[in-house]
């Protein structure tokens, strides 16, 4: 696939244009309340699974990777970016973790995290999905922000690539929101709007890392590991405990396995 026409648009508009995929997988994701009022657990924990493999393959390949070919190209140790961006996107992650209420799915309200409110429970499920949203975004925002200052065709290839995996995961993200809210008394298009509405983070994330990156040449290697760090802090916090509820925890292994699988054929085969 030629993509080396992408090369010649602005890196910003870029990610604009990627995280908007993104966040139209969310939405249509979450459109299949107008389908189904409730989601077989062995469907949704393979799902959850294989949004797993994605992003733990999406950090390494699309990420810490290209994070430390950039170091060693710049003469810096190649480690130190790698290393201290990835913990602290995780840190980062912890802090919004520990103060944004919010709440994981099959859990009752009393396990809500955060700081302590009286929302909603449809509020704190939405909000814990639009939580683990904001890695995703910031991830493809600063990948396709990386293209103004090497302007390579396997670094937009990756970005691609990057972008069609985050896109490809957010499709059960959506579902798992919408589907439950219908579940529990919503409307079909007002569990579809706070489901769709999770994503919405992505494109204002995806925009803002891009923006970063090109006002603050040096910090590529670090935004991309702290994108990385951000993203392996959410599914080892939220999507590897949610996808393994219930007795058919092989089947989410199978499903991370696929994912990874999954994201690696797109990087390498784009890339």
């Amino acid at each position: 696939m030629n993509l080396d026409w992408l090369l010649g648009y602005n890196p910003v508009l870029l990610a604009l244009f990627a995280t908007l995929f993104t966040w139209f997988v969310t939405a249509l994701g979450s459109s299949m309340v107008f389908f189904f009022k409730k989601i077989n657990q062995k469907i949704l924990n393979s799902m959850l699974g294989f949004a797993a493999g994605v992003m733990i393959a999406a950090s390494f390949w699309s990420l810490l990777k290209p994070a430390i070919e950039m170091a060693e190209a710049n003469g810096t140790t190649s480690w130190v970016p790698a290393v201290v961006g990835f913990l602290s996107g995780g840190a980062f992650l912890f802090l919004v973790d520990k103060i944004l209420p919010h709440l994981h799915l099959g859990l009752s309200i009393d396990k809500a995290e955060g700081i302590k409110t009286t929302w909603q429970r449809s509020v704190l499920l939405v909000l814990a999905i639009t939580l683990h949203n904001i890695p995703e975004g910031l991830a493809v925002g600063v990948a396709f922000g990386a293209l103004a200052n090497n302007p390579d065709a396997g670094m937009l290839a990756g970005a691609v690539a990057l972008a069609i995996g985050i896109g490809l995961q957010n499709f059960p993200e959506g579902a798992a929101v919408s589907i439950p809210l219908r579940r529990e008394g919503f409307s079909r298009l007002k569990a579809f709007s706070y489901g769709q509405l999770s994503g919405i983070v992505e494109p204002i994330a995806g925009v803002l890392g891009a923006y970063l990156v090109l006002t603050i040449e040096p910090i590529l290697p670090y935004a991309l590991s702290f994108a990385a760090g951000a993203m392996i802090f959410v599914v080892i916090e939220e999507l590897i405990p949610e996808s393994q509820i219930g007795n058919e925890t092989d089947l989410s292994t199978v499903g991370a396995m696929l994912g990874f699988a999954t994201m690696m054929l797109l990087d390498v085969a784009l890339g």
